[in-house]
């Protein structure tokens, strides 16, 4: 199977050539999308041998996942898509865990989770787990969905599944969006565990208590408006 990594990226100049290295280690691929950077994240993209596209406006994660999505199916017959990364929070090692599921048939996606074995970073805040738990009560209550992670951005899905899981949602509610999606087209699913490492400069860009709120709300408003 045709294996191809996507990365979102936006401003990510002194980490994208290190998450390329580290994905394309175990892919066949790497599509990296530039959501309209002010810096040279394109260009180490690039550099590093991912295949880039640029969008001319900032979209959003959401955006750029099907952005990427859509080039990997049409142009490089992916058969198998993984879900990474621009920050290094990743570890490339852990996607052949993540795409094996695929491969044998067992599943259609394959969702990674920080709070199965014992692969949670233990830098991790309280604040961070209270957020992603309330996420989890959020999306089983709405969704019906029952994972351990709710808002974990390493995935793996089958092109076909992919291809179901067409993304409307730009930002950050994309991902109780898959979620949702996954209920509809009764997609087989699984967890796997994985890795999520922090830092100061990637817990800073992560999400707010108010920055959550905003994604329900997104989320909500799609999901019983349209």
């Amino acid at each position: 199977m045709k294996v191809i990594a996507i990365i979102p990226a936006y401003n990510e100049e002194a980490r994208i050539l290190a998450a390329v290295a580290d994905a394309a280690g175990h892919v066949d691929a790497v599509v990296v999308v530039d959501d309209c950077s002010a810096d040279a994240t394109g260009e180490q993209a690039l550099a590093a041998g991912a295949y880039v596209l640029r969008h001319v406006i900032n979209r959003g994660q959401g955006a750029a996942l099907q952005t990427a999505t859509d080039f990997a199916v049409r142009h490089l017959a992916a058969d198998v898509i993984v879900h990474f990364d621009a920050d290094g929070q990743m570890l490339g090692s852990e996607i052949p865990l993540m795409i094996a599921p695929i491969v044998s048939g067992e599943a259609d996606i394959v969702l990674g989770s920080r709070f199965l074995g014992r692969r949670l970073a233990s830098s991790m805040p309280y604040s961070r787990w209270l957020i992603l738990k309330l996420g989890l009560i959020f999306t089983r209550l709405v969704s019906g969905i029952k994972t351990t992670d709710t808002h974990n951005g390493f995935r793996a899905l089958s092109a076909d599944a992919a291809g179901k899981l067409h993304l409307t949602l730009d930002r950050m509610a994309h991902a109780s969006e898959i979620l949702d999606l996954i209920v509809v087209h009764k997609l087989r699913y699984v967890e796997r565990p994985v890795t999520i490492r922090y830092s100061a400069e990637t817990l800073a860009k992560g999400q707010s208590s108010l920055g959550s709120l905003l994604i329900a709300a997104d989320f909500l408003k799609k999901r019983f408006l349209g």
